[in-house]
């Protein structure tokens, strides 16, 4: 019985040792606002730098939220840089916005362009990486959009990216449960767009409307994903899953049509957080919150191509 005991203890401390992934990791400070962690190949120099940016929400540099723990990009960070490319992922502001004593009312869509923009001013200051590359995930993916328009990136990667406006995205998301409340969610926009804010809306649907997310709501839906993709001049890979239930593929195929130097990429069976889904909704949701699930394979290897082949 002891033999057995060591034999499987041994056996898991093998098959642990076995999935580490060879990286160096440094902590980097940008600003006030943003924290961040710095992946590198454990020997190689690398290259190429990947920037990331998370979705919507208290999403930190891991990919993970309250209540939700999946390490997708921690997992995508120690594969590329196994592959050679270094990348560099951040705590939102939303971490930090009670010690610095920001209100909810006063946050606004484009302060994530901010600190995206800082981001890709510190690399390229330091001269630590011949190309940049700008890598947005669901909301970060229009973030990205207007951060790489705005600076000297070499290309960008929309991940599970809206190709819509957010107001279109949420009224057709809410249909999907009651089309009673998209009606009302969609009246509640049309409101807000004409005089910046709302009374308008059911009770079910605070989360969303609430007057103090209204502002930063109301600087969200000024921007078309597929209008602002279209103004970049630099390559552009676009990939999203087939099984997203939250961004679905059509999203994905208006940004190819808008980013006319762009590549689409739909990975069979993804999901929202990157993850091979075979089977129902079921598995789909349980995966938010299994980060020992693997990333789907076929995703890293598809950004590693692009990404040597712009360098």
């Amino acid at each position: 019985m002891r033999y057995s005991t060591f034999l499987l203890l041994f056996l898991c401390f093998q098959l642990g040792f076995a999935q580490e992934i060879p990286v160096k990791e440094e902590n980097i400070s940008i600003d006030q606002f943003t924290d961040g962690t710095l992946t590198l190949p454990e020997k190689a120099e690398a290259r190429s730098l990947v920037i990331f940016i998370q979705g919507s929400g208290p999403v930190n540099r891991d990919g993970n939220a309250p209540m939700m723990k999946n390490d997708g990009m921690k997992k995508m960070a120690h594969a590329l840089a196994e592959d050679g490319i270094a990348s560099f992922r951040y705590d939102k502001r939303i971490f930090k916005m009670d010690r610095l004593r920001i209100k909810e009312e006063d946050l606004k869509f484009e302060d994530f362009v901010t600190d995206v923009n800082a981001v890709i001013s510190h690399f390229r200051n330091n001269g630590r990486f011949d190309k940049i590359i700008v890598a947005g995930h669901s909301e970060g993916s229009l973030i990205g959009i207007l951060a790489a328009g705005q600076n000297d990136v070499d290309a960008y990667i929309s991940l599970a990216g809206a190709g819509r406006p957010i107001q279109e995205i949420i009224v057709e998301q809410i249909a999907k449960q009651s089309e009673e409340l998209s009606e009302n969610a969609k009246i509640a926009f049309e409101e807000m767009s004409r005089n910046k804010k709302t009374a308008n809306y059911s009770p079910f649907l605070e989360s969303i409307f609430r007057s103090s997310v209204q502002p930063y709501m109301y600087s969200w839906m000024k921007f078309d994903p597929s209008e602002e993709i279209a103004k970049l001049e630099i390559p552009v890979l676009i990939i999203n899953g087939s099984f997203d239930i939250q961004v679905d593929v059509k999203d994905a195929e208006i940004l190819h049509k808008a980013a006319s130097n762009s590549k689409l990429f739909i990975i069979d069976k993804m999901n929202h957080i990157f993850r091979q889904i075979d089977g129902e909704h079921l598995e789909n949701t349980k995966a938010y919150n299994e980060p020992q699930r693997p990333l789907h394979p076929e995703l890293v290897p598809s950004i590693s191509e692009f990404v040597k082949s712009i360098e």
